[in-house]
């Protein structure tokens, strides 16, 4: 057996339990893949638990530890390292309660919160030094750590409480769906909710369109006077925020 099929038949043994490629490594080999495969998945439970403290203790620690173990068997690891490995646990999470969004919405908020404070740096502009840029050619440039997704229910309030030590609300559907945004500033990662306008602004934005176009677009979609308040205004708020580190010009 070379190096790669002895690789591949160890995989499938950590990933599947896989008898027949066990058996192919020897028949002395088992008590000791046994503790290689406890050993492997303790980790990945260990890192489960430690990056989703609040979505435990929201779904309690018997339903948090069947969905571990759902998610060990339905994702392996795929990356060299197990800061990656929680990405794939909110999707797991909407699969197994689909009738409680904010369960996956809640990780979905600490596994990016844990990803913006690892994420690359950047430093933001401060809203004075904007005043002379050509906005009819500008181009914003967001942090590395910004991450946005859709929001149904009052997961930001959930986590927000719990983090405080205090009582959560009681889950709830927003009465209009938004999103929520994640990044850090400074050494501090922070998210707050927001409504599906700023997030399609944003969208637009960060696929390179210059503000120029992103003010027209805005004024397509809610009039002239609305829209050009709406693009100053979401201009501010990501000046503020510390999420634009550059502007270039066309």
């Amino acid at each position: 057996m070379n190096l790669l099929a002895m690789q591949r038949d160890l995989r499938a043994w950590l990933d599947r339990e896989d008898n027949h490629a066990a058996s192919r490594l020897g028949a002395t080999a088992a008590p000791g893949l046994r503790v290689y495969q406890n050993n492997y998945r303790a980790q990945l439970v260990a890192c489960l638990d430690e990056t989703f403290p609040h979505t435990r203790d929201w779904i309690g620690g018997e339903a948090f530890h069947a969905a571990i173990v759902a998610h060990i068997v339905r994702v392996p690891p795929s990356s060299w390292t197990l800061d990656a490995y929680p990405r794939d646990f909110p999707a797991t999470l909407a699969a197994l309660h689909p009738d409680d969004p904010e369960i996956a919405e809640l990780a979905w908020i600490e596994q990016a919160l844990g990803e913006a404070f690892v994420g690359g740096d950047a430093s933001a502009i401060a809203a004075d030094r904007v005043a002379d840029v050509d906005w009819d050619t500008a181009v914003l440039h967001f942090t590395p750590t910004l991450d946005q997704a859709d929001l149904t229910t009052n997961a930001c309030a959930l986590w927000a409480a719990m983090e405080a030590g205090d009582t959560p609300p009681a889950a709830e559907l927003l009465p209009v769906p938004g999103a929520v945004l994640v990044w850090r500033e400074g050494n501090v990662s922070r998210f707050r909710a927001t409504g599906r306008e700023e997030l399609a602004a944003l969208l637009l934005a960060r696929a390179g369109t210059p503000f120029a176009g992103l003010c027209t677009a805005l004024v397509d979609a809610y009039g002239d006077e609305a829209g050009v308040a709406l693009a100053g205004t979401l201009l501010g708020r990501w000046l503020n925020d510390g999420l634009i580190c550059g502007i270039s010009e066309r």
